[in-house]
């Protein structure tokens, strides 16, 4: 995988790398890669191949995320839908270096059915970050600019659309006083591209918690040290 750098995408980032609300903080990052595999990509792919071939693996993407469990299933006998998978995996895999990813399963990856199912989600969690966005920069709404800079990268047209919905133990970036979490991937199979978009609002009140508790044992502390047992 190779990073592609898109500077509508960037613009984006620099707006959502730390958007502090009052009480909460929303954080967002949008990466572009192309799907062209480097050795230790090869590396990766090959041993899911054949760890497919022979476990359940890839079992099956789940229709939606908002959808029941009875909802149908996409089922990834396929070649084709084998690579999807793997491509996912990968631009984890170059996310968050640090974590070996080798181990999860298609089930804790959702498609969703179109732009429309994304808008519905953005507009619920980003509504107060699309109202700074216009209070801050003159310029198209959020959601609108990042369609523009979607498109331009991975024409959405053509898009597939997923997120990826680990359990929130297993969840390796589940940061600190996290209150909701969302990422998504717009995959072009025709020009092997995919887009990550991770978005997240955190609660600045953990931390003043974690501080007051800490002052207090400390505190605490103080106070046995003195007394004679």
């Amino acid at each position: 995988m190779k990073y592609l750098e898109y500077t509508p995408l960037g613009r984006i980032n620099h707006f959502l790398s730390h958007l502090n609300l009052g009480e909460r903080t929303i954080k967002g990052c949008l990466e572009a890669y192309s799907c062209k595999h480097t050795g230790t990509d090869k590396k990766l792919s090959l041993s899911l191949e054949n760890e497919a071939s022979s476990t359940s693996i890839l079992d099956y993407l789940g229709k939606s995320s908002d959808m029941d469990s009875s909802s149908p299933v996409e089922y990834l006998f396929s070649r084709s839908s084998r690579k999807t998978l793997i491509y996912l995996l990968l631009t984890l895999n170059h996310l968050y270096p640090d974590y070996d990813f080798s181990a999860v399963r298609a089930h804790e990856f959702f498609t969703e059915e179109s732009w429309d199912s994304f808008k519905q989600i953005f507009d619920v969690y980003m509504f107060e970050a699309s109202k700074e966005w216009l209070m801050d920069i003159v310029a198209l709404p959020l959601l609108e600019t990042m369609y523009k800079a979607l498109d331009e990268v991975v024409k959405l047209a053509e898009c597939e659309i997923y997120s990826y919905n680990p359990a929130a133990e297993a969840d390796p970036f589940l940061e600190k006083g996290a209150i909701w979490t969302y990422h998504f991937f717009f995959y072009n199979r025709k020009l092997k591209r995919v887009v990550s978009f991770r978005f997240s609002c955190l609660s600045n009140l953990a931390g003043e918690w974690f501080f007051v508790d800490e002052l207090s044992r400390e505190e605490d502390g103080e106070i046995f040290d003195s007394m004679d047992i």
